[in-house]
Formats: structure tokens, C-alpha cells, sequence
């Protein structure tokens, strides 16, 4: 890939998402342009890249944009977290919401729905209690090709074979050929929107826990930093951040403070009178 076309790219990228694109990744660049480049009419990416270079900025670059961004993905990804979340963090907001009888959670780049459908499941499964609350899972991504998958509740063998257990395939998915299709009920519980990360966050009302897992890595710090404060302002009081396992807000945002069980790691606005119910750990 010549070096212009590559810079060019990652400078489109890092301008309109804050994803950094390395020097040696153009590999990676050019097979995943060469097929956008075919779908969109191009005979090949250079030709594609051209002329973007040319066109006022609009859908097509948010096509490559897409392209460039990872939507790794899967069911109850790290079993630790959704036993985190049923066993501590539901509970305990649970119990410090049981007046209000309102529960709201933020999935953000949740690509192509995996882990909202999983909350969604482990609600469904853990809390029969929240029958007659005003629950919403809130799903963003910043691409609208995975955001119609996801809201289309349809997977691939392949997907429904990684991380979901056989008892929640049976009874949340009915099958149509080769595809799964997630149970209209649990797919209602979820509602998608279009959210760039470093753009205005809209449709948010302080959520009571927000997962941003696996984001951050691909951020440069300044970045990490701000969207860590924007979480944090965003919060409900005493909200918690569930972020990746490489992760972590330590040294980026003083506001949390992070929390354990059972080895995961989740990080809740520091305290001011309402004690925490889950374990400091101060070695995160």
C-alpha cells in the first residue's frame, strides 16, 4: 500500500473515531478496503481511496471508517464479568433501587449485540424481581452495518457457538436453516443507537452501569482520558464502569475506584456516604 493512500486512511480514521491505526498495519488497511472497494463499484481500494480524496466527507467515508474498526464479539465474554454482575453489581443496585424501581445499563461498542442480548438474558434468567421495573439496556456502536445485525437478533452457527451455553440456546433462539434468531421478547429489552464515542453521546441518562469493554485499548491516552470523564459525569451516583481485562481507569481518571470479585475487576465512582458492597481492590 503505497504510503500516501495509508496515511491518508489513518488520518480519516483518527479524525472521525480516534482510532489509531499504527505504522504496519497497512496489511490490514488494504484487506479491508479491497472488499468495500469491490462492493461500492471500485475496481480496486487505490481507486477507492482516490476518490475519497476527492468527494466531500459522507457516507462513504463512514463506510471505510466502519471498516477499520474491530467487532470482536461474543456471548457472555469472560464468564467472570456476568458473575460479577449477577452475584455483586446487580444486586447491590438492586437493593439501593429498589424505591425507584428503575434500572438502566449502557452497553457501548456493542458491535453486533452479543453482550446486550447476554444482560438481557441474565435477567431474564437471575432476576425475575424486576418484573414491573422500568429496566432499559441501551446498545451503541458507531457503525450502522453491525447495529442493524445486532438489532436483526440473527447469528451464525459459529456465533452462537462461542460462549453461549446450550440451556440459553434452547430456550432464547429458534432456528431458521442456518441461522439463530434471538426470542423477540429478549431482543425488545434491548434498544440501539448510533453512538460515536468521541462524538456527542446521545440518548443517555445516567446510566447505573456502563460496559465500554475492550475500547479503550485502541485509543491514544488523551483520548482514554476523556471518554473515562464523560463515563464518569454520565454515571449515576456510585455507578460502575465495567471496562476489558487489559483495561483499567488507574492513572487515567482518580474519579473511580476499582472494585473486585472473585478475580473481575470493575471500577465504581469513588465514595461519598454510600458504601461500596463489593471488595476494594487497591492493586488493580
Amino acid at each position: 500500500m503505497a504510503d500516501g493512500d495509508f496515511d491518508y486512511i489513518r488520518d480519516l480514521v483518527r479524525d472521525q473515531s480516534a482510532l489509531t491505526l499504527e505504522a504496519g498495519k497497512e496489511y490490514l488497511v488494504e484487506s479491508r478496503l479491497e472488499p468495500l472497494a469491490r462492493r461500492q463499484g471500485f475496481p480496486s481500494y487505490q481507486r477507492l481511496v482516490a476518490s475519497l480524496r476527492i468527494e466531500p466527507l459522507g457516507d462513504l467515508h463512514r463506510r471505510v471508517v466502519e471498516a477499520m474498526t474491530n467487532n470482536e464479539t461474543s456471548f457472555f465474554r469472560d464468564a467472570r464479568v456476568y458473575k460479577m454482575m449477577a452475584k455483586s453489581i446487580l444486586p447491590a443496585l438492586l437493593a439501593e433501587r429498589s424505591v425507584e424501581r428503575s434500572l438502566t445499563i449502557w452497553c457501548a461498542a456493542c458491535s453486533t449485540g452479543q453482550e446486550p442480548y447476554s444482560i438481557a438474558m441474565l435477567l431474564h434468567e437471575q432476576f425475575p424481581s424486576l418484573c414491573g421495573w422500568n429496566v432499559r439496556i441501551i446498545a451503541s456502536d458507531m457503525s450502522r452495518d453491525v447495529l442493524a445485525r445486532a438489532q436483526a437478533g440473527c447469528y451464525s452457527q459459529f456465533e452462537i457457538s462461542r460462549g453461549l451455553p446450550a440451556n440459553l440456546l434452547v430456550k432464547y433462539f429458534a432456528q431458521h436453516g442456518a441461522v439463530w434468531e434471538i426470542r423477540p421478547d429478549i431482543r425488545r429489552m434491548v434498544e440501539f443507537h448510533e453512538i460515536n464515542l468521541i462524538r456527542p453521546w446521545q440518548g443517555l441518562s445516567n446510566p447505573h452501569c456502563i460496559l465500554m469493554r475492550n475500547v479503550l485499548i485502541y485509543f491514544d491516552m488523551e483520548t482514554k482520558k476523556e471518554i473515562l470523564e464523560r463515563a464518569g459525569r454520565l454515571l449515576a451516583p456510585r455507578g460502575y464502569l465495567l471496562l476489558g481485562g487489559a483495561e483499567t481507569t488507574t492513572n487515567l481518571d482518580e474519579s473511580f475506584e476499582p472494585v473486585s470479585h472473585e478475580g473481575a475487576v470493575c471500577f465504581q465512582q469513588r465514595r461519598t456516604s454510600i458504601p461500596s458492597r463489593l471488595q476494594r481492590h487497591d492493586s488493580v
